[in-house]
């Protein structure tokens, strides 16, 4: 039988994340990173992180975003410098190695999820690797409208060019073109996706 070795660290998060037994969340403040640690998943019961990692140059490369219900952590990835950001408010849940067999739906679902963000960052023109990622995020984080989806996560012309590989003038750009021909629509500072409008969707993307 192998014995689970736990850090300090580990136990400390584990201690704070126990209480009678039941795992409970931890609260982490927009902008924190999630400490790095081999020994833990963290299962998001609310808000919204990024994964990420940058190039030698500082430039920012974002693998992912995940929200309630998502599994994360270290383990799960070999790409270094790896960190998780808080992008907002969240709560979370430290999971420790020995109960990782219980969430097996939640690991397949983490792959899934990346395999298939990375192929749409893969596609091109790229205004169709943008319009396919806000489809991608209103899929995950949307709540549907009488005018489409909204969007609910707040991101950047600058984080959306680093997902996509290219640049934000690019970005900010298709944005104001797909709003032009009727592809998305503003809410304060929220996308609205019009997904019904498919006429105007392909014509806009093969105009590209």
């Amino acid at each position: 039988m192998t014995s689970i070795i736990f850090t300090d660290t580990t136990a400390s998060i584990l201690s704070e994340s126990s209480l009678n037994g039941h795992l409970s969340p931890r609260l982490f403040t927009r902008k924190e990173v999630i400490p790095p640690n081999e020994d833990l998943l963290w299962r998001i019961e609310r808000g919204v992180v990024r994964t990420l990692t940058w190039g030698e140059d500082g430039t920012f490369i974002t693998l992912g975003y995940w929200g309630a219900g998502d599994l994360i952590g270290y383990p799960l990835s070999k790409i270094n410098p790896y960190q998780i950001e808080c992008l907002t408010g969240v709560e979370a849940i430290a999971i420790p190695q020995h109960l990782w067999h219980h969430y097996t739906n939640d690991l397949l679902a983490h792959i899934q999820y990346s395999e298939e963000l990375l192929s749409i960052v893969h596609r091109k023109p790229v205004a169709l690797r943008l319009y396919q990622f806000l489809v991608w995020l209103s899929e995950k984080f949307g709540r549907d409208l009488e005018q489409g989806k909204l969007i609910e996560l707040y991101i950047t012309h600058q984080e959306i060019a680093e997902v996509l590989n290219t640049t934000r003038v690019t970005v900010t750009r298709l944005l104001q073109q797909f709003e032009a021909e009727g592809v998305l629509l503003r809410h304060k500072r929220r996308i609205i996706l019009c997904l019904s409008n498919k006429k105007i969707i392909n014509m806009s993307l093969k105009n590209r």
